[in-house]
């Protein structure tokens, strides 16, 4: 199934699907237990294009909520909205107005209702909210980390003025603040992709667009975003297009015909090819064609569909195998109706295993085994080859304890890589298992996990999540500044990447252990099992979409036994292990993963 399918079938039907089936109220922030996930959103997966406008309501609680709706929208009419919940001789606490391509938003998830207090029978409030910071919402529609340092803020309120009804805030924060609830009810998502250093991969970005904006727009704001660059957290492991690149005017059409006019000061046949691809898959939801100009001369005419087609994100994604380790080797898994493989590993090699990671560059198998030892010692064992793999080379050194090793979906397939969690200290390492730390993290790793283009990685870091961008050079694999994400959960123990933006975890919700999905910037939060019963210890996840008879959005995951998600909560059983050997030692199948 087309990756492109993949997002229609998610933003078109899943989303609104879910919200309907379990009857989530519109106020509430998105809770799902036990059910799928929120998936990825599309462009307009909010229910409502403006926010509300002040109401006429005397509950102080409700009146606040709505006031961290008001900022969401264009940003044009930012002030004006906010303004009009706040009283005149207080308006001067806003921060000064600025143009709307510098406006920010204070992004901020409700940890509880708000609290308010009765101070006078004048009907004089004052109202608490408690919040953990998600991010600063930028003009060009990223989501950055967290700048304030607040946990709740405070404001008064009183009764509007004669001939209005309601109330109205005489003291507030100086800042424009906008709920996550807010965010994604008047905002949808939209994935604009970067090309990797080497321009081989594209890479995704993750942005807000509100809901508000017509669609000629769109294509416009996607334009400007490609020419202004990527995030800030993934500007290091990719590549910007020319400086000097700038849309002329709004992009024009309809239906079938587009047309973009841009500025760009290298506008060779290459790097108008590869500035096509980017906007084919930047806009997924336009069919049809799109001419690219170049100073009003035209220079490309794109077939939207065909580029697509001959550009995939992921060219040569196979149909995903699920395996475990049992009784010290690896064994595939039976599934229902899913493919069964067969293990890609030498007999002589698969021993004495406690995880593993297997992957495929082309037509050669990439397996990295970490193993025990005698003296209970690990080591990290790493070979390559057509399957099955029967050279292994091993790491250098010993640690007490190795994690599950992940390998770089790197179309470098002469100098494949991965990274590998030993002693709280992350490496990389070589298809010879040469292991080299890396630097910039400031605490212990516990966990790593790999996006499926390769070039974005997740961290558990002293028990909080982060995300990373990565880049390869001449083989040389090198991982950017990690940005922190902020989550309900705490105390993490395990992250993988569960779409191309979304990532499932596992940590301690209050008092139990539960799993959670969460974007790829932290703010679209989804509880998908609220206890585990026991901690979880592992989690692998397959990121690529439905294929084949997989389920979409499927992970396996470790809480002292292992359990799959489809159904949700469903142990993986000792006869779904297959190839073991007449006399092998009884035990449960342990660390799930998948093959593709």
């Amino acid at each position: 199934m087309r990756r492109r399918l993949l997002t229609a079938l998610v933003a078109g039907a899943l989303l609104p699907a879910a919200l309907v089936g379990c009857g989530i109220p519109d106020r509430t922030e998105v809770q799902v237990d036990g059910r799928g996930p929120a998936g990825e959103p599309g462009t307009l997966n909010g229910s409502g294009s403006q926010p509300p406008t002040r109401s006429a309501t005397e509950d102080p609680k409700q009146f606040i909520t709505e006031y961290l709706d008001a900022a969401a929208g264009e940003r044009e009419q930012a002030y004006d909205r906010v303004k009009k919940f706040i009283a005149k001789e207080a308006q001067g606490r806003l921060p000064k107005k600025k143009q709307s391509s510098e406006v920010e938003l204070t992004v901020v998830r409700l940890l509880e209702s708000p609290e308010a207090r009765l101070l006078t029978n004048e009907g004089n409030w004052e109202v608490t909210v408690r919040v953990q910071q998600v991010g600063v919402l930028r003009a060009d529609g990223t989501l950055d980390k967290p700048t304030a340092p607040e946990t709740e803020y405070e404001f008064k309120l009183r009764r509007a003025d004669p001939g209005s009804q309601g109330l109205v805030i005489t003291n507030l924060p100086n800042v424009l603040l906008l709920s996550v609830t807010a965010l994604r009810q008047y905002y949808g998502t939209h994935t604009i992709y970067f090309w990797n250093s080497d321009q081989s991969q594209l890479v995704p970005d993750w942005r807000y667009l509100p809901n508000a904006v017509p669609v000629e727009r769109r294509v416009t704001e996607v334009v400007r975003w490609l020419a202004g660059g990527p995030s800030e957290w993934l500007a290091p492991g990719v590549t910007r297009v020319p400086d000097g690149t700038a849309p002329i005017n709004n992009a024009t059409g309809s239906d079938q015909r587009w047309e973009v006019n841009l500025t760009m000061p290298v506008a060779d046949d290459d790097r108008l090819a590869k500035f096509a691809t980017q906007l084919a898959w930047s806009l997924p939801d336009l069919e049809g064609q799109l001419d690219l100009k170049i100073q009003n001369q035209k220079r490309r005419t794109i077939d939207l569909e065909q580029e697509r087609a001959v550009h995939p994100l992921y060219p040569n994604l196979r149909v995903p195998e699920r395996y475990c380790v049992y009784d010290g080797a690896i064994h595939p898994l039976a599934i229902g109706s899913e493919p069964v493989g067969t293990v890609p590993v030498d007999a002589d090699a698969n021993r004495n295993v406690v995880s593993a990671a297997l992957s495929r560059a082309g037509d050669e198998v990439l397996a990295a085994l970490v193993v025990t030892r005698s003296d209970q010692k690990q080591r990290l064992m790493v070979g390559t080859g057509p399957g099955p793999v029967t050279e292994f080379h091993s790491s250098a050194h010993v640690y007490r304890s190795i994690g599950r090793p992940i390998w770089l979906r790197s179309s470098d397939r002469q100098h494949p890589s991965g990274l590998v969690v030993a002693d709280g200290t992350l490496y990389r390492f070589d298809g010879a298992a040469g292991m080299s730390p890396l630097a910039g993290m400031s605490r212990a790793v516990t966990a790593v996990a790999a996006s499926l283009d390769g070039h974005r990685i997740a961290l558990i870091m002293g028990g909080a999540l982060y995300v990373a961008p990565v880049s390869v050079d001449g083989g040389e694999t090198n991982v950017g500044t990690p940005r922190p994400l902020t989550t309900r959960l705490t105390k993490l123990t395990a992250v993988d990447w569960y779409a191309d933006n979304q990532l499932v975890f596992a940590g301690n919700d209050g008092r139990q252990p539960a799993i959670y999905q969460t974007s790829v910037d932290g703010a679209v939060e989804t509880p998908l099992i609220r206890d585990t019963s026991a901690p979880v210890s592992h989690l692998a996840a397959y990121p690529g979409g439905p294929s084949g008879p997989l389920p979409s959005f499927s992970y396996m995951y470790q809480a002292t036994v292992a359990y799959r998600n489809n159904p949700v909560g469903t142990k993986i059983e000792r006869s779904q292990v297959r190839d073991v050997a007449d006399g092998a030692k009884q035990s449960d199948p342990s660390v799930p993963f998948f093959f593709y």
